[in-house]
């Protein structure tokens, strides 16, 4: 229950520089940033301008007393707005103290305390002012003092006197420093004790009170109830809500810190972190560079310590103001690593194992997997041992995203270590790896070991500071007696059942140091404490008092006598209470009273638990599973109170998650462990644990799995010529079965495939192979068998032959074939003696001159079959010599002496040409080029010729190594001549002439005349084409057509001459004749005749006054299918068609673009009987445009068109 308080603005007179110009308070405005004030002047602004705002506030500031503190704040409005500073309770315009200055690069105004003293902490307020508004923001300046001023003290204390308070106030926690801690008086509780159950969860009170000796429960939350009321109501003016209280704890990047959520009535309250009473220094602004900062989220604060000290531990305080919001205890216990965690490399699907060994022990230490924590689950097994002095950290089936850094931390002590995951080559591809059954990991040392070690010299320190404490106290001289404090009167109480006093010391404490103080009032110096005791019996109760005096027994309450089954005796200062035999009906709470001396202790009697003869046997058979299954254990026992189950594997107590799973109910406890491996096999034990004592049941657990492989190396026995006898050790690890028989399998050096030679019975560890061939080389494998299935393989380390290696003689010196630049051929002949094996091939090699190195060619196992090789890998100038040795079954031989310095390069020859053309045709206007490829040895001079002339200087030439080429870049008809190329190196010259035709389509031939001179018969003249003469290649070919069968066809070809006699002209018929010119280039235009044939014979027909009119078929052209449009993609086919009809038959011309193409190579054109069709293999780019096509014959004239779009 937090009450609202009314927050009002606490300028104080004279602060505000608005006040003084007498401006009235005006619109009060919202800031983008939290805790600006604005207020604006006017209703409605002008365009352009705004009142000022703050686009960065000043942060709160703590630092220490000397040190430079300084504000910073960035401002915005237009104008530009004045920037003042001011204090709650003082005066900034000294500027000695206060400096106040502006970078206008930044846009910055700093306010600047050097030196800064204590007086000068307070709330500070920044003004931004200009005629529109002003924006106001308040920032706090906490100071810590130094030292212990004496003069300041005194100071104080006479302005308390005075009566002034106000300034005598200070912030001070209330748990003070040590140095400052008053002397407790006997049965005072410590401050802090309070202050941490006033933070605490209610499950960590029992944990609290034992630490501080609180007994009375019930004393205590009744007094807590008080205390929070009043901690509420103070908290209540400064915040409205509290919650999410997080106590103190290591982070895994090796900090620490705490954290609550809190909603502050007043943003800018003053906040104050305090370790035992010494206030912290921090800031928001420095968090990062300080060893302590306080971190705002939200409503979340976050205070933070690094690198970590012993000297850290504390009590840590949270206080807003003067009041106390939270309290955390930071305990750091002395530990360190023995052994510290190593890395892992693990294969996939492998249970990876980290392991450390403390100082002292530990029950539980945090594990870090990538910074983030692991707890005890499926994938996580976190395992103690019963010393708690050895840690480990199993992660089970690992794969290869848990790769990674994990770590463990013990107090502020940790370290770390790289878990390294490697993919399963046994895996087929695209298949998941079986789980393994191993584990991989560890420490590599006894870790059992050496936390025995440690064991013994932790109990060896114990043994020795008992004895220094002992020694201590009985070297002590009595002190002298203090005065006695006037002891604290408890309530009227009935002598029935006193009310108990609060022990300050722990009733857990065995044989503390006592330092006797004499004193005027007796006073227990050591009390009762819980004592549980078996059925049957006895047990004592003793009390020590600081003086003879009398006492009291209660139990339950209830005044006791001495009796024979309990005496009660008094021995000086000593009293005690003896329970001759304990039974059921002597448990209870008993309490000794002397005086005003009281002291309080419960006596519980029971027996050790037990086992049912018959659920022991039982229970104590093994069980047995197969791997991958479940394995379940149950034991049945008489319930009981206090009563603790823990299971045990190999002597390491068990937990409950992951694979294991623990049920523990009143009558019974069942372990089941899932997914059982082969390393799960061990003991298995169940503890059943009370006050009065332990008992246990053993059993054991086999997990039956495959046998693990052999124990190597495999050894040989004994290789000869046909015999191979090699032996191996048992498997350590049978898989829970005996081993029955073993498998062996053999490979051949050089051959892929394993070979099944047969097994052995378990008793024999040995094999002979019988079956091998002289000087070859094999590999064994051996499996171990058992019913369960084969182990993994055990191979031989290293190759074993049949019999002694026998290596072949030397071959023949190799010799040269030929040599070029790019390769050396040699040969050589086989070693005179091969020692009786056969030769499988060659191994080469050479060695450059001036160097020592030879460098083989080719690989033992890839020989030289044949005695000839061809060298390639050489350096063209460079000199070399070689040398071969022959292979064998046994390996490389002896090599052969060295051949002669060859060196790479080519020999001398008289130059020659390959494979030239002698003949080209090129169209006019392109380019020439004659490309000829020649050989010569040095390189020759090139020379080039035209008609045995020297050729002209545009005419490029050029030369490279093995090829000569001249170029004209554009050819014309001059150019056509008889071209000459000449080679000459010192070994000879030679030449070659190639002809270079520059042509072009021929021009149409001239008129065409046609004269009958024999009947049946007519001869047909014409004007020569004008590119006759310039043209020798040119020639003609006539073309026919009659009316009969209205088709033209070629009756004559390659003609030579102008004339041309047709034969077999019939009468009654029309002939037409078509003259070409035709040369390399194709075929120039027609030149057409005129029509021949006149039916002299016919009849003339009388009409007898009819009238009649002649018949005639002539038609001018149509068109009867147009053209389509296209759009194919680029590099597809196009086939275009229409139908055209005429009489005659109309002559069809093609257009791209109003260009004739019917002579353009890249469209094939056709008509065949009116049907017109282009088509174009590959369409291009520039293939798009208009196509029409014009049909003309003597009657008219007609055309369509269309458009092609070619694709991208």
């Amino acid at each position: 229950m937090f009450r609202k308080s009314k927050v009002t603005e606490g300028t104080a007179t004279g602060q505000d520089p608005d006040a003084e110009n007498g401006k009235e308070v005006g619109i009060k405005k919202k800031s983008r940033v939290p805790g600006v004030m604005i207020t604006q002047f006017i209703e409605t602004l002008p365009e352009g301008k705004s009142h000022p705002d703050f686009t960065r506030k000043p942060i709160a500031l703590t630092i220490q007393e000397g040190k430079f503190a300084f504000f910073k704040a960035i401002v915005t409005g237009d104008p530009q707005p004045t920037v003042t500073w001011s204090r709650n309770n003082g005066d900034v315009s000294d500027t000695s103290r206060y400096q106040t200055k502006y970078d206008p690069n930044s846009n910055e105004h700093t306010f600047e305390m050097p030196n800064v003293k204590s007086d000068q902490a307070d709330t500070y307020k920044c003004f931004a002012t200009n005629e529109y508004g002003k924006a106001m923001v308040t920032v706090v300046l906490n100071v810590i003092e130094v030292g212990f001023k004496k003069n300041k003290a005194e100071k104080q204390v006479a302005e308390a006197t005075d009566g002034n308070f106000k300034t005598v106030l200070k912030r001070k926690s209330k748990i003070r420093p040590k140095s400052e801690e008053p002397v407790r008086k006997e049965g005072e509780i410590d401050p802090k004790f309070w202050e941490l159950l006033l933070s605490a969860d209610k499950k960590d009170y029992e944990r609290i009170c034992t630490e501080f000796g609180v007994t009375d429960f019930r004393w205590m939350l009744k007094k807590l109830n008080e205390m929070k009321k009043e901690r509420e109501e103070e908290q209540a003016q400064f915040i409205k809500n509290l919650s999410n209280l997080k106590p103190i704890e290591v982070k895994a990047d090796g900090t620490a810190s705490f954290e609550i959520e809190m909603d502050l009535i007043e943003p800018s309250s003053s906040i104050f972190i305090y370790k035992d009473g010494v206030m912290v220094p921090y800031t928001k602004e420095l968090g990062e560079k300080m060893k302590h900062s306080l971190n705002r989220v939200g409503k979340k604060y976050i205070f933070s310590l690094k690198d970590l000290m012993p000297d850290d531990a504390g009590l840590y305080q949270l206080d807003v103001e003067d009041v106390n919001i939270f309290s955390t205890e930071f305990k750091i216990p002395m530990v360190d690593f023995l052994v510290k965690i190593q890395e892992v490399k693990a294969v996939e699907r492998e249970d990876a194992v980290f392991e450390c060994v403390l100082s002292n022990p530990f029950s539980k230490i945090l594990w870090f997997g990538k910074n983030l924590p692991l707890e005890q689950n499926d994938k996580y097994d976190i395992e103690v041992s019963e010393d708690k002095l050895i840690h480990r950290l199993v992660v089970k089936d690992c794969m290869i995203v848990d790769k990674g850094i994990y770590s463990c931390c013990a107090g502020i002590k940790s370290c770390n270590a790289w878990l390294v995951v490697e993919a399963d080559k046994d895996a087929g591809k695209g298949k998941k790896s079986v789980r393994k059954t191993t584990r991989a990991g560890g420490s590599g040392m006894d870790l059992q070991k050496v936390a025995q070690e440690q064991q013994g010299k932790l109990e060896k320190q114990r043994e020795e500071r008992k004895e220094q404490i002992k020694a201590a106290a009985a070297a002590a001289p009595p002190p002298e007696t203090p005065p006695a404090p006037a002891p604290t009167k408890a309530e009227p109480k009935a002598p029935k059942d006193p009310e108990p006093k609060i022990e300050n010391e722990p009733a857990a404490v065995a044989d503390p140091p006592t330092v006797e103080v004499v004193s005027t009032e007796p006073e227990i110096t050591c009390g009762l404490s819980d004592v549980y005791a078996l059925r049957g019996n006895p047990a004592e109760l003793a009390v020590k008092m600081s003086m003879e005096c009398d006492g009291t027994w209660f139990k339950d309450g209830e005044q006791l006598t001495s009796g024979a089954r309990i005496p009660i005796t008094k021995d000086g200062t000593s009293h005690k209470l003896t329970i001759q035999s304990c039974g059921d009906d002597d448990s209870g709470l008993y309490r000794f009273v002397s005086g005003d001396n009281i002291t309080q202790g419960k006596v519980t009697v029971g027996g050790v638990p037990e086992f049912d003869p018959d659920d022991l046997h039982k229970f104590s058979k093994p069980v047995i599973v197969r791997v991958g299954q479940n394995a379940a254990f149950k034991m049945p026992f008489p319930p009981q109170e206090s009563l603790v189950v823990s299971w045990f594997k190999d002597g390491t107590e068990i937990k409950d998650g992951g694979g294991v799973k623990i049920v523990t109910e009143p009558s019974h406890s069942r372990l089941l462990l899932r997914d059982c491996l082969r390393t799960d096999t061990g003991e298995i034990k169940i503890q059943l644990k009370n006050p009065f004592g332990v008992v246990e049941a053993t059993s054991k657990l086999i997990v039956l799995d495959r046998p693990g492989p052999p124990e190597g190396p495999v050894e040989t026995v004994e290789t000869t010529s046909s015999i191979i006898e090699i032996k191996w050790n048992p498997p350590k690890d049978d898989g829970g079965s005996a081993v029955t028989n073993y498998i062996i399998e053999r490979q051949q050096v050089g051959q892929s495939l394993w070979t099944k030679l047969g097994d052995v019975s378990a008793d024999k560890t040995s094999f002979r192979d019988r079956n091998v061939t002289h000087g070859k080389k094999y590999n064994y494998r051996i499996y171990a068998e058992n019913p369960e299935g084969l182990s993994d393989t055990l191979e031989t380390a290293d190759s074993i032959m049949a019999g002694i290696m026998i290596l072949s003689g030397p071959p023949g010196a190799p010799t040269l074939v030929s040599a070029s630049k790019t390769c050396i051929k040699l040969t050589w002949t086989p070693p005179e003696d091969d020692r009786g094996v056969p030769i499988i091939g060659y191994q080469l090699e050479k060695r450059k001159k001036d160097t020592n190195q030879w460098i083989a060619l080719n690989a033992v196992n890839e020989p030289i079959e044949d005695v000839n090789y061809a060298v390639k890998d050489v350096t063209e100038g460079a000199e070399y010599e070689f040398r071969v040795s022959a292979i064998n079954e046994s390996g490389s031989g002896d090599p052969s002496p060295p051949s002669e310095m060859v060196c790479a390069k080519n020999p001398n020859m008289r130059p020659c040409f390959k494979d030239p053309e002698d003949f080209i045709v090129v169209r006019a206007g392109n380019s020439v080029r004659v490309k000829i490829c020649y050989e010569a040895e040095p390189p020759p001079q090139i020379t080039w010729l035209k008609d045995d002339e020297p050729i002209s200087p545009w005419v490029n030439v050029i030369n490279t190594e093995g090829m000569s080429q001249l170029v004209i870049p554009s050819s014309k008809r001059s150019d056509s001549a008889i071209y000459t190329i000449k080679a000459k190196n010192s070994v000879g010259e030679a030449s070659f002439d190639i002809e270079v035709r520059v042509t072009d389509e021929p021009k149409t031939p001239g008129p065409v005349e046609i004269e009958q001179t024999v009947h049946g018969k007519v001869v047909i003249s014409w004007a020569p084409s004008p590119d006759q003469e310039l043209d020798d290649r040119l020639y003609y070919v006539v073309s026919q057509h009659d009316s009969n069968t209205r088709v033209w066809k070629t009756v004559a070809d390659r003609l030579f001459t102008n004339t041309y006699t047709a034969n077999n002209i019939l009468p009654g018929r029309q002939y037409l004749f078509r003259i070409y010119a035709k040369n390399d280039m194709g075929l120039s235009d027609p030149s057409q005749s005129p029509t021949w044939g006149i039916n002299s014979n016919r009849v003339p027909i009388t009409s007898h006054g009819v009238n009649s009119s002649d018949i005639c078929f002539e038609r001018p052209p149509s068109i009867l299918v147009p053209l389509k449009v296209h759009t194919p993609p680029k590099g597809y086919q196009l086939y275009m068609t229409c139908a055209v009809r005429g009489c005659p038959m109309p002559t069809v011309s093609w257009y791209l673009n109003d260009i004739c193409i019917n002579s353009d190579n890249n469209y094939y054109i056709t008509n065949s009987f009116g049907v017109c069709s282009m088509f174009i293999l590959r369409v291009r780019s520039k293939d798009s445009g208009d196509y029409k096509v014009v049909a003309v014959n003597p009657l008219g004239k007609a055309e369509c068109s269309t458009k092609l779009i070619v694709r991208d």
